[in-house]
């Protein structure tokens, strides 16, 4: 004769089966860290040509350089597919 207790014991030990669940999509970590999602459903990036050397740079152009710069229309669906949940 088993007790309840030892029946509630054995009965979670158990295996039950899984559900299946589809795998996660995996962010492509490098696209994270140079694109971001605005409100408006654009991508904004930085721009290039303003990390280094920017003696010979005018102030005019680095000035410009300091605003925001969105991510191509044409590039935005493949950037869209790497950054799955942004």
């Amino acid at each position: 004769m088993e007790s309840a207790v030892h029946a509630a014991a054995r009965a979670s030990n158990e295996v039950k089966p899984k559900e299946s669940v589809m795998p996660k999509m995996k962010t492509n970590r490098a696209a994270a860290k140079r694109f971001r999602k605005t409100a408006s459903g654009k991508f904004k990036c930085g721009h290039a040509f303003k990390s280094h050397i920017l003696t010979k740079k005018s102030t005019k152009r680095k000035r410009g350089l300091r605003a925001t710069n969105h991510a191509r229309k044409e590039d935005s669906g493949r950037i869209a597919r790497m950054l799955p949940y942004a």
